[in-house]
Formats: C-alpha cells, structure tokens, sequence
C-alpha cells in the first residue's frame, strides 16, 4: 500500500512540474549559463512548493486552500511583477565568455567567498520556490488528480497523506533533475554570442509570463 501511495505521488509530482512554463524556462536558462547545479536549484525550489501545495490537497487542510484561492488576484499581482523584476534581469544579464570551459562537477557562484555562494544558491532556490508559491490555483490540480485516481481517503490518514507529498516532491524534483540534466549536455554548444540571445528570450519569455499574470490580477 506504502509503495503504491509513494508510486503515485511520484507520477503526480513529475506531471505537475514538467509542463514549461516560466519555472521551466528559468531552469533552462540557468543551466546553460551557470551549469546543472544551478539549474537543479532553481527545480528544487519548485519541487518544494509543489510537496507544501500537495501537504495542504493532500492532509485536506481546505481553510487553507479556500484562503489561498481567495486570495488569488493578490498572489497573481506578487507573481507577475516578480517575473517581470526576473525577466528584465535576465534580459539584461551578461552571459559567461567561456561557458564550456566550465567543469561538469562545477558549483552555481564559484569563485565567490562562501557567504556570497550560499547566499547565490539561497537566491536560485528561493526565487523559484516563491514563484511557485505565488500561483494557488495548483492547489486545485492536486486536488483534482487525488480525486481522480481515488486518493481522497488519504486525508484521513496522516501516515498515508505523508508518503504521497514524499512522492509529490520526489517526482517534481526527478523531473527538475531531468530537464537540468539534459540541458546541461547542450552546454559545450552555446558560446557567449548565442548565450546573449538564450538570455534575450528567456528574458521576453518570462515577462511574457509576469504580463499575463498581470492582467489576470486586474481582469
């Protein structure tokens, strides 16, 4: 019973995250500019939000929920001008003059001081956690795939509800794992001129995403 509430969390974790939005863009770009550790950050931080938001489906915790719904034009306006801070700065970023040259067991913030590569690793991870954060309707996708594939009773069970958000984040963080994986191999094709443009459309790409989180808030 354990092993099949665990296989399912995992199925439901990895299909969650794997639709590319502006999460899975960030990750990508992250990647090719700063290698697979930064990339898989960036992931973890998604993954994290995504086991919080599957805690609350998952446990039943509906006060919450309802509350994070009704707050969804403020949550919506917080996101969308979060990615369009994170598209102009990803517009503007100055792309690495050797990127290839780096090592595959390379570290996001290398040749920082330790507080400054704590405080690097900190900022892929954090930024992607509450950007995820900032959208509760997922809420409402895991609400709906527990109850398609029957998992509503899991509520009632705190050690059941438990190993599903387990594999709710284990499979949200193997896709993560995946997607900066198979990236970071492309890594060694991308010199600094095509680094600027993976830069420019990421950026137009992500405030894309800010805009239309935007009018959702307002309309």
């Amino acid at each position: 019973m354990e092993l099949t509430l665990l296989f399912r969390g995992l199925l439901i974790g990895f299909s969650i995250a794997a639709p590319v939005g502006p999460i899975g863009v960030l990750c990508i770009r992250r990647t090719l500019s700063e290698g697979r550790a930064a990339g898989l950050l960036s992931g973890l931080g998604a993954a994290t939000a995504d086991a919080i938001y599957g805690c609350i489906a998952g446990f039943g915790l509906t006060v919450i929920a309802n509350f994070l719904l009704a707050q969804q034009a403020w949550f919506s306006l917080a996101g969308g001008a979060f990615l369009c801070y994170l598209g102009v700065k990803t517009w503007q970023a100055q792309p690495a003059q050797s990127p290839a040259l780096v090592a595959e067991s390379s570290k996001p913030g290398d040749g920082l001081s330790t507080g400054r590569r704590m405080r690097s690793w900190l900022g892929l991870y954090a930024s992607t956690f509450v950007l995820t954060l900032t959208n509760p309707l997922t809420i409402l996708s895991f609400v709906a795939i527990f109850a398609g594939l029957g998992l509503a009773e899991a509520k009632r069970d705190i050690a059941s509800a438990g190993i599903l958000v387990m594999g709710v984040f284990g499979g949200s963080a193997l896709w993560w794992l995946l997607l900066s994986s198979s990236i970071n191999l492309l890594r060694e094709k991308f010199n600094p001129q095509r680094l600027q443009w993976v830069n420019r459309l990421s950026g137009v790409i992500i405030a894309g995403f800010g805009l239309l989180a935007l009018w959702k808030a307002f309309f």
